[in-house]
């Protein structure tokens, strides 16, 4: 296997002559130039993409000069650390000098220093497969730490120890729950053990590296994976304490579903509904946060049963806490709470209740975000029994008819009340100002409530709300 693997990425790299050709002008200046870390990796898994990874002994300045004149861009944003970007045939590259990078264990940046031997650049990468090269334009392979062994055996083991690794760089231990998650491997015993006991020095990374690489485990192909290694670690407790939050107890006098399990499952069936469009991370992120309100809100009564009331407000208000807290942008805060605090909204349309009216509602409130909240809704019915899965699954199917129904009876993505600001001040003859406003507010409650007026009963139902308010003479 190692053999052929080996001939692969031998033949990726003579049929990809930007490589060669950035090799030969580093080897013609005197310096060595390598593939490296995830680019060997995904090559060997035959899933090489467009960004190349590459490792050098020449410093930045000399890494600038061999580029210029070749690359059809170059830019410096990673210069502090030893890393210049180039673009040359439509691939991204990254060409960064030989490293002794180490952390000092109080602060939250590395300390970069440049090394000179491949071999001690390749022991500070974080995992094993990821500490490979083929040097260029030679193609010569080099592995001194038995990662093609991992790779066929789809474990993930660091180069040196554990602890020597995650002590200099404490990402790394959440980076192995997301390769997990990518690529679906097991990591090795000795690396779990270390990411148990070193969980708390995961605090000294900063909250937008966290961010990143959990909205990249999120978005693995099997995220559940990655999601229990958080949790079995500690590493959930340190920056998403709500997920380890979900294994409530259980005694036999308040018996109710897992809420852990059941959101694991649910952000399973979320996938499954995603389509080929690739990660939805707003849904997923929905999915797994939409119980989350659920332990501050679980009350036992009486006869014993579980409650949660109003879980999904607390839920809603949870999520936003955390997220913001990590630092994901507003808009994306807004979209996953926005569907944390309507999840629940579906339950008792089977029983008959909705009128026209809280159709309405219910699509206004989603706005954009009704599609998405059609898919976490359905993801949440995880029942084992058949009859109640069927008659859930039935019970939507007719909400979303009758969505359909009224959105082409009434155009329901645009609902707006009848008469607007203009036509409003025009009639109760009133200048722009908070009236103008409240009654266009209370126009619109009619119009979600009753459907579209005509022009003449708009105005009528404006000019009573007014003689109400005291805003006109009766």
């Amino acid at each position: 296997m190692s053999a052929a693997q080996r001939n692969a990425v031998a033949e990726l790299l003579r049929v990809s002559p930007v490589a060669d050709e950035l090799g030969r002008r580093f080897a013609r200046a005197g310096h060595e130039l390598h593939l490296v870390g995830g680019s060997v990796r995904d090559a060997l898994l035959g899933r090489l993409g467009e960004d190349l990874d590459f490792a050098t002994d020449a410093h930045p300045d000399q890494t600038l000069r061999l580029l210029k004149g070749w690359a059809e861009a170059t830019w410096e944003t990673g210069r502090e650390f030893g890393t210049i970007g180039a673009q040359r045939g439509g691939l991204r590259l990254e060409i960064t000098t030989f490293r002794a990078e180490s952390y000092d264990h109080v602060s939250r940046n590395p300390v970069v220093e440049y090394g000179t031997s491949l071999v001690d650049d390749l022991r500070r990468r974080d995992f094993t497969v990821n500490a490979m090269a083929v040097s260029l334009p030679g193609h010569e392979f080099t592995d001194p730490y038995g990662g093609l062994d991992d790779l066929a055996e789809r474990v993930i083991r660091t180069p040196g120890t554990p602890a020597e690794s995650f002590g200099d760089d404490p990402l790394r231990m959440l980076r192995a729950a997301r390769f997990a998650a990518q690529l679906g491997f097991t990591v090795h015993p000795a690396v779990k053990d270390a990411m148990r006991e070193m969980a708390a020095d995961l605090d000294r990374i900063t909250a937008e590296r966290i961010r990143d690489e959990f909205t990249k485990l999120l978005c693995g192909a099997d995220p559940v994976t990655g999601l229990r290694l958080l949790v079995e670690t500690g590493l959930a407790d340190r920056f998403l304490p709500e997920l380890s939050g979900l294994r409530l107890e259980i005694d036999e006098h308040a018996q109710h579903k897992d809420v852990y399990e059941h959101t694991l499952t649910v952000v399973n069936n979320a996938i499954r509904l995603e389509g080929d469009s690739g990660c939805d991370f707003v849904l997923r992120m929905a999915a797994l946060m939409h119980d989350v309100g659920k332990p501050a809100t679980k009350a036992v009564g009486p006869d014993g049963r579980v409650s949660f009331h109003h879980h999904e407000v607390v839920g809603a208000r949870l999520t936003k806490q955390r997220m913001k807290a990590l630092r994901y942008p507003k808009d994306v805060i807004s979209q996953v709470t926005t569907l944390v605090g309507l999840h629940l909204r579906f339950y008792g349309y089977g029983r008959g209740e909705w009128t026209d009216s809280a159709v309405r509602r219910y699509v206004t409130d989603a706005g954009d975000l009704l599609p998405r909240l059609h898919k976490l809704t359905r993801s949440d019915c995880t029942t084992r029994n058949r009859r109640k899965a069927a008659q859930l699954a039935a019970d939507y199917d007719a909400l979303e008819a009758r969505i359909a129904r009224l959105q082409a009876e009434e155009d329901l993505a645009r609902v707006r009340p009848d008469l607007d600001g203009n036509a409003i001040m025009e009639l109760l003859g009133i200048p722009p100002g908070p009236i103008v406003g409240r009654a266009w507010r209370h126009l619109k409650e009619l119009r979600l409530e009753r459907g579209p007026l005509s022009r003449e009963e708009a105005e009528a139902e404006l000019l009573r709300w007014a003689r109400e308010q005291g805003v006109i003479d009766g």
